[in-house]
């Protein structure tokens, strides 16, 4: 079917249906809900046999859903209905939940539903509920609904009485009391409002946006009041609770213009005096297994700043000393890498410098990972990867990914960003030249099956009575039982080889160089892009990567999709 993907912006669950429509043989084109007249206007291009709306922030309009079958995806259960279905469930402590696809009526989410999907609801952020959940539940309702659509069939309706509206929330449904808040109540709150907009509070006096909330396992001074900052540990600063404590790992200043950085950055000097616990807020952690090791960093978005690039390399040269056959880099279980932390890079006082230092760093970590030939190299990506994270994970000898992850191997969408991290070295290496071209130009998401196909991964990992994580473990224990020593030795020649045909050096210097002119040069693009992002700017017009329906045949043939 020919299907018109109409949302707010291209987020993790639209980027997810693109990429898992496209390989079902969909013929699949984005707009963007700027206004009516648009998505009017992209309705009469694109001709959709059903829109589908995965993310809106606004009803369609009249003109539109009674001229093309319009299906919502809700992030609620039957009934439900209102801008923050997750927010509340969050909230409410609810144990199920679920997603809805009904079709667009006049009023918000009253529509006839054609499919559903129920899941429990785990004690998690509300964005990382949203990403795999979310998502997974919503991808099969989708897939149920069409299959309906395309029958003939028709929706049913929710009878009255289950019907349930409910509105925003507004900041105080969850106001903080830390005098009267337990520890679990506070991560709640946080983790309702997670990663937008945060929960208004204090640290240190100032009003403030709270979020990032985990548990706080340190011994604490019960004489201390509620409310008051007691320790520090990375990004994250412990506030006490009435019966504990929690850290606080990012916070946003209340104002306008303002950005969500580290807690310890963005109170750097009032912190100071706190005491520091040595893996506290644990970002980066290691464990060995016999002789496989697993090195976990869950850098909050998959951002990875300057310092975060440097404690990850340490982390990963201290791995390797150790007696291991083979390590494995975990990533989080929401985002493997996303490349440069823009945020704090948006908030330096020069945030030129602070890109080229930021892109240095995460260099030299996918040089460590390259130069490393004693030790087999296992990427395992549970969550998303994205731009410089694609190719930091690439780095590696093998990339596992979860059914579900989704890949954006792409940098040009940030300002015509030339990217880094030997990108111009690997892609070839594994994807072939041509590939390697179009998927440079072509901007857009790939699915694991997809990523299989052109080389950014060689295994995916899939079972039903298993997690991601024990599908690794049995993974990287069957490694271990095969010919890893010839492995080891291949890898070492062919390193070899390709050092003498030419240096990692040579490719560094090419791409740094590049990099320098985003960073330094006349054009502001870059600039300009990230400040967009990072400040959540509604874009003005779909890129045509995305709304093929609006681009000419000489920008879609770099779009079409990446075949080997």
């Amino acid at each position: 079917m020919r299907i018109l993907l109409l949302c707010h912006s291209f987020n993790s669950l639209t980027q997810r249906l693109h990429c898992e429509l496209r390989a079902a043989g969909h013929k699949v084109s984005v707009e963007f809900d700027i206004n009516d007249v648009v998505t009017e206007d992209a309705v009469r291009l694109f001709a959709p046999d059903v829109i589908l709306a995965p993310f809106l922030k606004r009803a369609i309009p009249a003109s539109v859903f009674e001229a093309v079958p319009c299906l919502i995806v809700h992030p609620g259960p039957l009934g439900d209905r209102g801008p923050a279905a997750l927010d509340w469930a969050i909230l409410d402590g609810a144990d199920q939940w679920g997603v809805t696809v009904l079709q667009a009526v006049a009023d918000l989410d009253a529509g006839p539903v054609w499919a559903h999907r129920d899941f429990p609801l785990r004690s998690a952020s509300k964005s990382s509920l949203y990403r795999h959940e979310v998502s997974k539940a919503a991808v099969e309702a989708v897939f149920e609904a069409l299959e309906k659509f395309e029958r003939g069939e028709t929706p049913l309706e929710v009878p009255k009485a289950q019907s349930r509206w409910r509105p925003a929330v507004r900041q105080s449904d969850r106001a903080i009391d830390w005098a009267a808040d337990s520890s679990e109540t506070l991560r709640r709150k946080i983790r309702s409002a997670d990663g937008m907009p945060g929960v208004r509070g204090e640290l240190f006096g100032e009003p403030v946006f709270l979020f990032d909330a985990r548990p706080f396992q340190a011994p604490v001074d019960p004489s201390v009041s509620p409310g008051t900052p007691i320790a520090r540990s990375g990004p994250a600063i412990g506030v006490k609770t009435i019966d504990g404590a929690v850290w606080i790992g990012h916070v946003r200043k209340a104002g306008r213009q303002t950005v969500k950085l580290p807690a310890t950055h963005v109170f750097e000097r009032t912190c100071t005096h706190l005491p520091e616990i040595e893996n506290g807020y644990q970002d980066i952690r290691f464990e060995q297994d016999g002789r496989v090791g697993y090195l976990h960093f869950d850098f909050y978005n998959g951002a990875m700043g300057t310092d975060a690039c440097t404690h990850l390399t340490a982390a990963f040269k201290a791995a390797i000393e150790q007696p291991l056959d083979l390590l494995v880099l975990m990533g989080g279980p929401d985002h493997w890498s996303n490349g440069l932390n823009l945020n704090l890079i948006e908030a330096a006082h020069s945030p030129a410098e602070e890109s080229w230092q930021n892109i240095q760093a995460i260099d030299r970590l996918a040089e460590e990972i390259i130069r490393t030939t004693g030790t087999w190299i296992v990427s395992a990506l549970c969550g998303n990867a994205g731009a410089g994270g694609v190719f930091l994970a690439r780095a590696a000898d093998e990339v596992w990914v979860h059914p579900a992850t989704v890949l954006n191997p792409h940098y040009k969408d940030m300002g015509n960003l030339y990217g880094s991290e030997f990108w111009t070295y690997l892609l070839p290496k594994y994807s072939g030249a041509e590939n390697a071209a179009r998927i440079a130009e072509a901007r857009l998401p790939m699915g694991a099956e997809e990523a299989l196909t052109l080389g950014l991964a060689d295994q995916i990992l899939a079972g039903q009575d298993h997690g991601f994580v024990d599908l690794v473990r049995q993974n990287a224990a069957a490694r271990l039982n095969e010919t890893l020593p010839q492995r080891l030795a291949q890898k070492a020649a062919t390193r070899a080889q390709d050092e003498a045909e030419r240096p990692l050096d040579a490719y560094r210097a090419a791409e740094l160089a590049r990099m320098r002119k985003n960073f330094f040069g006349f054009d502001p693009s870059y600039h300009v892009a990230r400040y967009n992002f990072v400040h959540k700017i509604p874009k003005s017009r779909t890129p045509l990567t995305l709304a093929h329906h609006r681009a000419t045949p000489a920008t879609t043939s770099s779009a079409k999709r990446v075949t080997s």
